[in-house]
């Protein structure tokens, strides 16, 4: 018995040492050299500072690789099941897969399954990524300071990108979607600095019944506007919240792609790029829950919206929809709340105090009530951006913005209670 006691601690003796000695090795390998991108690493009960480009090279190389085999390590996207495909290849699956677009709420974007490879030569990383139909490759620049990621996209359906999300927008399953994505991304970590150049070809979509909404009445106030594409207040909104109307087809790749790197910076919202056609798809159709599962949406419902109604019904949508504060829903009765005038009555400068407003109604409302004014430099801003008007006129309304004294009354033309406003 003293015998198997004694051999049973020798051996107990020896997995400590071994033990020990991995773990040491381990330590080894991935301490931060000077000045390396680190970060904290659990190896059991075991905590450490690790390089990143160090574990990295250490889980390519070609004993490192098979250590990983059948492995599922937990991260932040979901559980990533790793094999080893030989020559320190790993192939990696992660299902579901979680994704945090910067700016776009709390909800995360869930995709089904996304699969890719990783395989080192020197310093270079490189690989492929898939998710359903939607594949493409990458490369990672590893240097002591970080990883510069690129990923690359080639011209892909829109249908089988936005089937990736089919389990969650019920429109993907009966939309006629048309047209062509392609991507090129570099991320660079751990700075976080993202640049994005998507390209969007002939996106077409139909089948969604946007065509009811042709005939469509605003219940926001008991008198339909009688507003015009030409008018001062249409004018004014365009020049505020979609300077490129009249030349997109509901989207604006420009706006999104400027929003998504801002967003990135700041990790949180900073920059909308929401569409006129976009905020008529969430004031009619799609809500305003702050999620990409809802700009997905919004964004199939924009391109067809902006097809079937055309852009002046769309822009006269949005006029007699939009929220403008105080519970106000609607030009006319935002005209007649806060001037006392229809909103084809409006001058020009009246125009855009409203317009300048429509970014956050809800504060700038409050803030008129309880200061006599809104952002004056916004509503300069917007009124030297719109059409139609010589800029010397504009300058000139532009100076004495900041000098009107408007105060918003609750009056309709003809009543007892104020008449018209002066029309700046």
């Amino acid at each position: 018995m003293k015998t198997l006691f004694a051999i049973l601690g020798a051996l107990l003796a020896v997995l400590v040492v071994i033990a020990l000695a991995v773990f040491l090795v381990l330590r080894i390998a991935l301490t931060p050299l000077p000045g390396e991108w680190a970060l904290p690493l659990a190896i059991g009960p075991l905590k450490l500072q690790a390089g990143v480009p160090s574990a990295l090279r250490l889980a390519t190389s070609w004993w490192g690789a098979p250590l990983l085999d059948g492995r599922a390590l937990p991260v932040a996207q979901g559980r990533l099941h790793i094999q080893h495909a030989g020559d320190g290849e790993l192939q990696v699956r992660c299902a579901p897969c979680t994704l945090q677009p910067p700016g776009l709420g709390q909800e995360p974007l869930v995709l089904p399954e996304v699969q890719f490879t990783v395989s080192r030569l020197a310093d270079l990383l490189s690989g492929e990524v898939r998710s359903g139909a939607v594949h493409g490759r990458w490369q990672g620049q590893l240097s002591p300071q970080g990883l510069r990621l690129q990923l690359r996209i080639p011209s892909t359906p829109l249908a089988d990108g936005f089937a990736l999300f089919a389990g969650v927008i019920p429109e993907v399953g009966r939309a006629r979607i048309g047209g062509s994505f392609s991507l090129d991304a570099t991320w660079s970590l751990p700075q976080s600095t993202l640049t994005v150049t998507p390209r969007i070809e002939g996106f077409e979509v139909a089948g969604l019944g946007t065509e009811a909404l042709v005939g469509a009445r605003s219940a926001c106030s008991r008198r339909a506007s009688r507003l015009t594409a030409d008018s001062w207040l249409a004018r004014a909104v365009v020049a505020a919240e979609d300077q490129r109307f009249w030349d997109h087809t509901g989207y604006d790749l420009a706006e999104l792609t400027a929003s998504l790197v801002r967003n990135n910076e700041a990790q949180r919202i900073q920059r909308g790029a929401s569409t006129l056609s976009q905020q008529v798809a969430r004031l009619l159709v799609t809500g305003d829950e702050r999620s990409p599962v809802r700009k997905l949406r919004e964004l199939l419902y924009a391109v067809e919206l902006d097809r079937t109604l055309g852009k002046p019904r769309l822009l006269h949508m949005y006029l007699d929809h939009a929220p403008w504060g105080e519970g106000l829903c609607g030009a006319e009765s935002a005209s007649l709340r806060y001037f006392g005038v229809r909103a084809h009555e409006l001058g020009p400068a009246q125009a855009a105090w409203l317009a300048a407003m429509l970014h956050n109604p809800g504060f700038e409302a409050q803030r008129w009530a309880g200061r006599g004014g809104i952002d004056t430099a916004r509503a300069q801003w917007v009124l030297l951006a719109m059409r139609g008007m010589p800029r010397a006129k504009k300058l000139a309304l532009a100076e004495q913005l900041p000098m009107l004294d408007w105060t918003p009354r609750w009056a309709e033309p003809g009543t007892s209670d104020g008449g018209k406003a002066a029309r700046p």
